[in-house]
């Protein structure tokens, strides 16, 4: 779907952001839908989206006059229709700019992560044409002016700890639940973390306290995942491996807890299920052993 050239840039900006390679990659991907640029005269140019009430907003006169006239321009959103094809978008942008070059290029959401022009000023350039030529300069501009966005929209925070629902609310407005950006973010999250590489268990068995947890993590951490996921009633072996069925576990916990839907076990979900803070080096005897040992001292007791 991506490049490897956008995949680097990808996993700089996420480093930036201090959330995973594959939270970014899943945003950019319901953003875009997986393409990065649009052919248009021979050369790549960022995917837009021209909104006709934006343009409506920030004309006057014989110039709103003459734009509604063109149907480049209405009061209500919606109203003017984008053509499918990036080319013919393209089109009536450059018409829209004959009438005001300002006022159009302001009406344009830019790029994969579809930032309106019309937040220039906000996001810190100096005008919309540098956030335009930003946009245009390649994939690592597209990538820069979008993490700009979440950033200035206080969104990081909430796409470090893969809360889709909240990430989507602020990045894609209330309508988010209708057109389920949460839900496809959520998915596309879990597809590229398999992907990613695996990190190698720790031998120390987690001991270093909290942390992600997903599958291909092990040690003593998941063994106290799986031990708390099984007394609520989710059955998973407690072998201290974060597979499928770990995951399967983890992803019907987060459903009935209402938390974001991942199947990955951040801080948010380990603290409903109580398990933070719970190490190997306060507790370095296994779950299953602990388990068994209760059990044969009650067998003994009876």
């Amino acid at each position: 779907m991506f490049d490897e050239q956008t995949k680097r840039t990808v996993a700089l900006q996420a480093k930036s952001l201090g959330c995973e390679q594959a939270a970014l990659l899943a945003v950019i991907e319901v953003e875009s839908a997986g393409k990065v640029y649009a052919r248009i005269d021979g050369r790549n140019e960022p995917l837009i989206r021209f909104e006709g009430h934006y343009f409506d907003r920030r004309l006057k006169g014989s110039k709103r006059a003459a734009a509604r006239s063109a149907r480049l321009a209405n009061p209500r959103a919606g109203a003017v229709k984008n053509p499918r094809s990036q080319e013919a978008r393209w089109r009536l942008l450059n018409r829209a700019i004959e009438i005001d070059a300002k006022a159009a290029l302001e009406s344009v959401s830019w790029g994969l992560g579809q930032v309106m022009g019309a937040h220039w000023a906000w996001l810190g350039y100096s005008s919309v044409d540098q956030l335009v030529n930003v946009a245009r300069s390649g994939v690592s501009g597209q990538i820069e002016l979008m993490v700009r966005y979440i950033e200035k929209a206080g969104l990081a925070a909430a796409l470090r700890r893969h809360d889709w629902v909240s990430f989507a609310k602020g990045y894609n407005g209330p309508a988010y639940a209708k057109w389920g950006y949460h839900t496809k973010m959520a998915k596309a999250y879990r597809r590229h973390a398999r992907r990613a590489p695996t990190p190698a268990p720790d031998p120390a068995g987690d001991s270093l306290g909290p942390t992600v947890l997903r599958r291909g993590s092990a040690g003593q951490q998941v063994r106290d995942l799986q031990a708390a996921l099984m007394k609520l009633g989710h059955p998973v072996a407690v072998d201290g491996r974060y597979g499928p069925a770990t995951e399967r576990a983890v992803l019907a916990f987060q459903k009935k807890a209402g938390l974001a839907v991942d199947g990955v076990a951040g801080r948010e979900t380990l603290a409903a299920l109580g398990k933070v803070g719970v190490t190997s080096d306060r507790d370095p005897e296994p779950v299953w052993i602990r388990l068994l040992r209760q059990f044969i001292s009650m067998l003994r007791s009876s």
